[in-house]
């Protein structure tokens, strides 16, 4: 009697790595119902993959705490020797800090979703401390930066396409994922705005100047969509339309930094969003319209650019304090 009850307290915190794979199905299947948006069920499936091909590749027969930990640490390590991670020789150096900790947050809420759904008593997750993500230090594009980079992207292989991303990730500030996803039906060229579909599967408007509608006007009567196709092609999809890919898009602006021979500032999609957020605050926004712009449902990350503009007034105000300047027209 004894014995039965110590056994009924005993928790389980492993899951067989066939229970694995079955659970993991069965989660994107409710995340789907549940009205996930594709982007968070592709990630999710992405995760779980590539947490599969670790197991198997080290030939765990369990997924437990040790293997999890030793699954992140995996992640943040730098050196894979020619394979590479995930058998990816391109791929050498360590994952981002951000991206740590993305797998981290999916697989603890997978792993939590088991404990509710009774295959675990325990999450095997809940013992290990999540990744620390420091503050991004992206540092804006100037605008000398930004006019040689539109200069750039005229000479590319696909002008019209690549000067309209340029334009429309600085002029609007939207994420890469939602310039990749947007749809011609919701572009307003005359009316210089765009709907796009942020995270959560939330819907919000966009607005861009002049020259932006412009080169959209240019390169859509060059490549004409169907209201119901992306505005942006992949050139490497597997079909026709396809949109472009997350690193498509990356290694795109990649290149173009590379023509501007821009140096000292990363060249990434997310620092035209960076660009767009200062520059904004500079010429005088404030920083709820800012919120609503980004789509941020808090101030976290819009007061860091504000903390980035205060600096920049301050450099200025520095150089060109009126009260410096008093004495020396006189002396």
């Amino acid at each position: 009697m004894r014995k039965s009850a110590l056994t009924s307290r005993r928790t389980t915190t492993t899951i067989s790595v066939v229970d694995f794979e079955s659970t993991v199905q069965e989660w994107l299947l409710d995340c789907e119902i549940r009205q996930h948006s594709a982007a968070t069920l592709s990630l999710r499936r992405v995760i779980t993959e590539k947490l599969i091909w670790f197991l198997k590749k080290n030939r765990h027969e369990h997924c437990g705490t040790p293997e999890l930990k030793a699954f992140i640490a995996y992640l943040g390590r730098a050196n894979h020797g020619l394979e590479g991670r995930w058998n990816n020789g391109r791929k050498c150096g360590q994952a981002r800090p951000s991206t740590i900790r993305t797998f981290y947050a999916h697989l603890r809420t997978f792993f939590r979703r088991a404990v509710e759904e009774g295959m675990l008593s325990d999450s095997p997750m809940e013992s290990i401390a999540s990744p620390i993500v420091r503050s991004d230090q992206v540092q804006p594009f100037s605008e000398a930066q930004i006019e040689s980079l539109i200069k750039a992207s005229k000479l590319t292989f696909h002008p019209k396409r690549d000067e309209v991303i340029v334009r429309l990730l600085y002029d609007t500030g939207m994420r890469a994922s939602e310039l990749r996803s947007l749809k011609t039906k919701n572009l307003d060229v005359p009316g210089r705005r765009c709907v796009v579909q942020g995270k959560g599967n939330k819907y919000r408007t966009v607005y861009f100047g002049k020259q932006t509608a412009k080169a959209l006007m240019h390169y859509l009567r060059e490549s004409p969509r169907e209201p119901g196709q992306t505005v942006f092609y992949s050139d490497r999809g597997t079909q026709t339309g396809e949109a472009l890919r997350p690193n498509g898009l990356l290694q795109l602006i990649g290149r173009i930094g590379t023509a501007a021979k821009i140096e000292a500032t990363r060249c990434s999609p997310h620092t035209f969003r960076h660009s767009f957020a200062v520059q904004f605050l500079r010429a005088g926004g404030n920083v709820f319209s800012l919120k609503e712009i980004l789509g941020h449902t808090t101030l976290t990350m819009v007061n860091r650019y504000v903390a980035l503009a205060q600096a920049d007034i301050e450099n200025q105000h520095r150089q060109f304090s009126p009260g410096d300047r008093l004495g020396t027209k006189s002396t």
